[in-house]
């Protein structure tokens, strides 16, 4: 590495902030080019502790400005997309493209098991840790794409710690290097607003195993022949979970039992009814987490405590409240239909379910198909996806449907004409990003609006 190699970091968000004054230590100079101001860059930059030596290009034509440097290496901030005028005209320069996840798979001495999919992945990863935590090891460093990046901890990590890693499709598109133990949980059309197409996505998604060695290993769902067409050329060795049944080698339920079975055999881990998480995909996501931890090598005696105890995360099927007979779920991480889908299936009252938000270009025909298989009642709709949405349920299904102008009013319209006995439904089918910063915003007005709701839920207490 020459000390005169200027690398760009491109978008100064949770992923890239520390990235700058790691790349300084390596004895880069860096540039931050980022579509916000100069001055709140600096602000931002300070606050890492970087007061000069980095050159900041911010404002609206901050990619021009990119064009304009002899960066050697750009390290893109996840979310934005990986094509456009500028970025292909660096590719064609011979410009490498990178990510914060590359830089700490490339620099953590611990091995690390990613973990990614369409869905679950936060539920999974969880598991994961705890599952690893209770088994005695030394130190376990959960992080990605759950809570923060962990390039700030390197100097906490030893050979001896275990790193498991929640990494999105953003994260995993520019890596060359794949952890030691992968898991694809799934896989189903999400994020066609940043990617170029679903073959794309699905690319970015392989990445997490592509570059494996024959050390090193995969856990998929068996019987997924699109998910085991992703990593068909890979050379990690593949492990399954599966919901359907015995399996020759892997994690499975059966007869309302969860097993593993390895080289020694079929060894029970817990009986289904303890899981406290609620509906089969969470009953997938618990096989491939044993499948994972046995695979590193856990304790699946610690895995079944782990599993057993665990009630689950904010915003994923939870219990927020109940008002006057009327159950209220809040379920804002289901930001695609496949995600409301698998709500749906879960839930067996009778239901007002609230959909719609940001459009990221997925189609929402099977959707259709999904509601006509539940229990709903009423669709109230809202968002930029309301008038596509709507069209779907008034097509497909006899499902009424209301269109609502804002998130409070959906909230508070689904509160109005839910019944007794039913439960509203927060799952979306959508992102958050036309109302709300991200999921977890849209989830927390959801709390708040049902805990001010007045017992006969016509509208919010004085």
């Amino acid at each position: 590495m020459s000390s005169s190699e200027l690398v760009g970091v491109v978008g100064l968000g949770v992923n890239n902030r520390p990235l700058v004054p790691f790349l300084l230590s390596q004895g880069y100079r860096v540039a931050v080019f980022d579509r916000r101001g100069t001055s709140e860059l600096e602000v931002e930059l300070s606050q890492l502790g970087i007061k000069g030596g980095v050159a900041i290009y911010g404002g609206p034509r901050y990619l021009q400005e990119l064009l304009e440097q002899p960066v050697t290496t750009i390290y893109l901030t996840p979310g934005m997309r990986k094509f456009g005028a500028e970025i292909d005209q660096l590719a064609l320069r011979g410009v490498r493209f990178s990510c914060e996840t590359e830089v700490f798979l490339q620099h953590c001495p611990a091995p690390v098991i990613g973990i990614t999919g369409s869905a679950g992945k936060t539920t999974t990863t969880t598991l994961v840790g705890e599952s690893l935590r209770r088994d005695g090891r030394r130190s376990v460093f959960v992080g990605g794409n759950i809570g923060q990046p962990l390039l700030p901890r390197l100097g906490e990590i030893d050979p001896s710690s275990w790193v498991v890693l929640e990494l999105s499709s953003f994260q995993l598109d520019l890596v060359r290097q794949s952890p030691h133990g992968a898991c694809i949980l799934n896989m189903r059309p999400n994020h066609l607003d940043v990617h170029r197409d679903y073959a794309d996505y699905r690319g970015a998604k392989a990445n997490i195993a592509r570059y494996q060695s024959k050390e090193d290993w995969v856990v998929l769902p068996y019987g997924d022949s699109e998910v085991q067409a992703m990593v068909a050329d890979c050379e990690g060795r593949p492990v399954y979970f599966s919901l359907q049944g015995e399996i020759p080698h892997g994690a499975y339920c059966q007869d309302s039992q969860l097993w593993w079975r390895g080289g020694n055999g079929a060894h029970p881990v817990l009986d289904r009814s303890a899981l406290k998480l609620v509906g089969e995909h969470n009953v997938a996501n618990a096989l491939a987490a044993i499948a994972i931890v046995a695979s590193a090598g856990g304790d699946l005696r610690a895995a079944g405590d782990a599993l057993e105890s665990f009630s689950g995360i904010p915003h994923r099927l939870e219990i927020v409240r109940e008002v006057d007979g009327v159950t209220y779920i809040n379920d804002s991480i289901a930001t695609s239909p496949d995600r409301t889908a698998a709500a749906l299936k879960a839930i067996r009252e009778r239901m007002v379910l609230i959909l719609g938000g940001y459009d990221k270009k997925l189609n929402y025909d099977a959707l259709g198909e999904a509601l006509r298989e539940s229990s709903v009642r009423l669709v109230v709709a809202l968002g930029a996806t309301r008038e596509t949405i709507a069209r779907v349920v008034e097509r497909d299904t006899d499902i009424e449907v209301i269109r609502a102008e804002s998130f409070d009013d959906a909230v508070l319209t689904a509160g109005r004409e839910a019944r007794g006995g039913e439960t509203v439904l927060l799952s979306p089918a959508a992102a958050s990003y036309d109302m709300f910063s991200n999921f977890e915003a849209r989830g927390q007005r959801f709390r708040e609006l049902v805990g001010m709701l007045s017992r006969s839920r016509t509208g919010l207490v004085e």
